[in-house]
């Protein structure tokens, strides 16, 4: 059994879903594991991680859409030293995913033929995200 991990940084320019399958896909295929476990977790309270269709970009505009009607700003939140768009970021957060669990099988990630990992942003402002890999296997 043998076990690797990585921190990938992720700039963000705000609002919105950051495709990093790739990223991590280079991660798997280096540490040469060919069946296991990897497990992505983002290190934030106002992003997320999705698995999320890959194909369409009208998927992701409506998920935009859908967490700016859940959650939106300026709804009179108590929370608000961060400014406006925080307090939604951590209602979006806690609905989404800060970690994955994904298999690995023949080297590979087992996703769907139109599955991606995506950051999801929920601050207004770019930030640099931090996404902790961790894998684990033979």
């Amino acid at each position: 059994m043998r076990q690797a991990s990585q921190c990938l940084a992720i700039p963000t320019d705000g609002k919105g879903l950051y495709e990093v399958t790739w990223a991590v896909h280079r991660f798997v295929e280096s540490e040469r594991i060919e069946t296991g476990l990897l497990t992505v977790f983002c290190r934030h309270t106002s992003a997320s991680l999705l698995i999320q269709e890959n194909a369409d970009p009208d998927v992701q505009a409506d998920l935009k859409r859908f967490f700016e009607a859940v959650a939106p700003e300026n709804a009179g939140y108590i929370h608000g030293a961060e400014g406006p768009d925080d307090m939604p970021a951590h209602i979006r957060a806690a609905l989404t995913q800060t970690q994955l669990s994904i298999p690995i099988a023949d080297g590979r990630m087992v996703l769907g033929t139109w599955q991606g990992i995506y950051l999801f942003e929920h601050r207004r402002a770019p930030h640099r995200r931090s996404i902790a890999l961790h894998l684990i296997g033979v």
